[in-house]
């Protein structure tokens, strides 16, 4: 297989250190194989200019053009020079700056007619778009006739320039003379594509694509290239995450049929409503999977209250009544008890299992948590390990090694993207065989992504609310442009509050000195790149302090956020969900599971600060009641900004789905796949998760009845070389989500 070795030679030895150095640095380029996959970003057409007129301001650009007229000024009495060059595509300009010793070899070379390529960072001054310092290739050819040099110059015109993502140390064109450099070993390339899949498929051989993408004749090539490059890395993926399911159906597991007349029938009984089509469906589904003698592994997606936890309640208690023991994992203290609290009330008597008063059929509830204190503790480890209770409410503290199940049965973990594989894997060891696994996240997950990132796990989606719950208003507050909003904003949070309702302020800070003593502190992390203001985020301990002495004077305002004792936040959340606080000033701890029906409004400051998915998850804590719920999104980013467009969607929709999708767009891949699968962020270069839904639909086909016929992918080697290069060992378990 030397075909992997030419991949793996190191640039240095081809590209001798200090290109090596900038590559490996800048670029995350190390080896040959990563420079062929680092693909050109566009082409530019050598005959065709770039419209100048378009430039994208604080970009690294590459144009061409033609130089109309260079002068030399002179200033700061005549001390200082410095070279304007002013180029022309015939539609728009554009200023070039060189200053003091930069200034002799571009005086003799850009002279007014001559076209060049020239690549730089877009910057306004006076007004005008300008490229300071740019690095510049000459086009046009020298030192030959005129009838040779329009020759050539024709030539020149017809080809494709290839125009590579670049950084300061490292123009497009350096990047593409490394490529020539290495584009032999192309040649090498093992091919990773089953040869009846490719020719199926009609795809090009993998180093022709890999030719045609970084030295392409015609748009053709291009289409040609991209087709099969995207369609190797969703596939290569996708075999990836077949594994794995694969493997996943080959553990055993305890098949589980709730019993007729049992603790699920008496549940359903004593319901006061009727489960919506959409939870009998997904039901349907968990009972299916529990009723296998492999484990469940299920990914159940829904909407802020559209009735998962009702869901999973009853898988858990059809889980019960088939004699084994489920856990629900919360990803915080506040949200275990309130789960605890919510399942006992919908259970009544039912949880009451072997005590006085409690119901025949019941079983035992208990919450388990790090904060409890030893005597509760205790019982509740006892009543685990004896079975006495058949459900366990908890945080990470379930996965501590004192913690013994009589028979674990069933898992379900709230809220995914806060907990790890690595605790997944240790809750089920737990079992005397793999319980079944349910995982409920309330963050919409576009389709293609869920079959990206969660593609080792089946998914059912709850999309309907149900009755009863209010729709929630939404608007943008510009408290820069019209501070008299902001006022208001206040104003209806009186109102609200004056009506008997309460209201939440989410900031993005808590604003105690340790925080900002702190690596830069949480909230500073993310100052959107779209706006220019270097303030800190607004914070809560500041903004509590300026609304109790301003505009909600009189109110009782309370603060909470993740750095208090959990003691004491619980305590406030309590005395919020009695009633007895009119406006709590919050950090994003509030996002996850608080339930309070009398809440109606949320004011959220520096929205722009957020996500698109956190705005959506922050808001569905109001509005939970028969009241309408409204939510007020306050920012000073400038009205045309991204941060601005982010924010009027949100207002626009309350469509999770449609939100997550514009998430994405926004973001692009990188950020949604999760630094921590590093297998999987490094290798999409080509795909995009969002255009290409079909390309990893019909992947993820393929790789399923690939692993299906050949698990071990014998007879498909160099697949497995390319399954190796995607995931080293550890890398497989990446995939399995940070």
């Amino acid at each position: 297989m030397d075909g992997v070795s030419a991949f793996d030679e190191p640039l240095k030895k081809l590209l001798g250190g200090a290109t090596a150095k900038v590559m490996a640095e800048h670029l995350d380029l190390h080896t040959v194989g990563d420079l062929l996959h680092h693909y050109p970003r566009r082409y530019e057409e050598r005959g065709r200019l770039t419209a100048l007129a378009d430039l994208p301001l604080d970009e690294h650009v590459t144009v061409v053009a033609q130089v109309a007229d260079a002068r030399i000024l002179m200033f700061n009495n005549g001390r200082g020079k410095r070279l304007e060059v002013t180029l022309t595509d015939g539609n728009g300009r554009l200023q070039l700056v060189f200053f003091g010793h930069g200034v002799h070899k571009p005086h003799k070379e850009l002279l007014p007619g001559r076209r060049a390529m020239f690549a730089g960072k877009v910057s306004v001054f006076n007004r005008k778009m300008q490229l300071a310092h740019p690095t510049y290739q000459l086009l046009d050819v020298e030192s030959i006739d005129g009838a040779e040099a329009t020759e050539a110059v024709d030539a020149f015109a017809g080809r494709l320039l290839p125009i590579y993502p670049a950084c300061k140390q490292l123009d497009s064109w350096r990047i593409a003379k490394a490529v020539d450099t290495v584009l032999p070993s192309a040649a090498e390339a093992v091919d990773p594509l089953p040869p009846g899949l490719r020719e199926g498929r009609g795809f090009t051989s993998l180093p022709e694509a890999l030719l045609k993408v970084h030295r392409p004749q015609t748009k053709a090539d291009i289409a040609q290239a991209r087709d099969r490059l995207k369609w190797d890395e969703a596939f290569v993926l996708q075999v990836a995450l077949a594994r794995r399911r694969y493997a996943d159906t080959q553990l055993p597991a305890v098949a589980r049929r709730p019993r007729p007349g049992g603790l699920l029938d008496a549940f359903d009984a004593k319901l006061p409503f009727t489960l919506t089509e959409g939870q009998r469906k997904v039901s349907g589904e968990i009972f299916d999977d529990l009723a296998t003698e492999h484990p469940m592994h299920r990914l159940l997606q829904g909407e802020v209250g559209s009735g998962k936890t009702m869901v999973a309640l009853r898988a858990m208690l059809g889980v019960v009544d088939a004699g084994g023991q489920a856990a629900m994992l919360a990803p915080t203290e506040v949200l275990a008890q309130q789960h605890h609290r919510s399942i006992t009330e919908m259970m009544g008597e039912l949880a009451e299992g072997g005590m006085l008063g409690g119901s025949e059929q019941g079983t035992k509830v208990v919450l388990l948590t790090g904060s409890m204190g030893v005597a509760a503790r205790r019982q509740a480890l006892l009543d685990l390990v004896t079975g006495e209770a058949g459900i366990v409410i908890g945080t990470h503290a379930l996965i501590e090694d004192k913690v013994q199940f009589h028979d674990l049965g069933l898992v379900v973990v709230d809220e995914q993207h806060r907990f790890g594989v690595e605790q997944r894997d240790a809750l089920r060891s737990k079992g005397k065989q793999p319980p079944h696994l349910l995982v409920m996240t309330a963050t919409p997950i576009p389709r293609t992504v869920a079959m990206t990132v969660f593609g080792d796990l089946e998914t059912s989606v709850l999309d309907q609310l149900p009755a009863g719950r209010s729709p929630i208003a939404s608007h943008v507050v510009p408290a820069k442009d019209k501070p008299h909003f902001l006022s208001r904003a206040w104003e209806r949070v009186r109102e609200e509050v004056e009506s008997g309702h309460q209201a939440y302020v989410v900031c993005p800070r808590i604003g105690d000195d340790a925080e900002d003593e702190a690596a830069g502190g949480k909230g500073k992390k993310k100052v959107p790149e779209d706006d220019g203001e270097k303030r800190p985020p607004l914070a809560v301990l500041e903004i509590a302090e300026q609304l109790a002495k301003g505009p909600l004077a009189g109110l009782r305002i309370e603060v909470l956020h993740g750095r208090m004792n959990p003691d004491d936040k619980d305590e406030v959340m309590r005395r919020f969900a009695a009633g007895q606080v009119d406006v709590l000033v919050a950090t994003t701890v509030i996002e996850v599971g608080v339930n309070v029906p009398n809440a109606t409004a949320m004011v959220i400051m520096d929205a722009d600060r957020f996500g698109v998915s956190q705005l959506h998850q922050l808001r569905g804590r109001v509005g939970r009641g028969s009241a309408p719920g409204l939510c007020l999104l306050v920012s000073e980013a400038h009205e045309a900004s991204p941060a601005r467009a982010r924010l009027s969607a949100v207002a626009a929709t309350l469509d999770g789905f449609e939100l997550s999708r514009i998430d994405l767009e926004q973001r692009r891949e990188g950020d949604v796949l999760g630094q921590a699968q590093s297998g999987v962020r490094s290798s999409l270069r080509m795909l995009t998760v969002i255009d290409d839904e079909e390309v990893i639909a019909a992947a993820r086909e393929e790789a399923a009845a690939i692993v299906a016929a050949d698990p071990e992918l014998e007879r498909l080697p160099e697949l497995r070389i390319a399954l190796d290069a995607l995931l080293d060992k550890e890398r497989e378990q990446y995939l399995d989500k940070g």
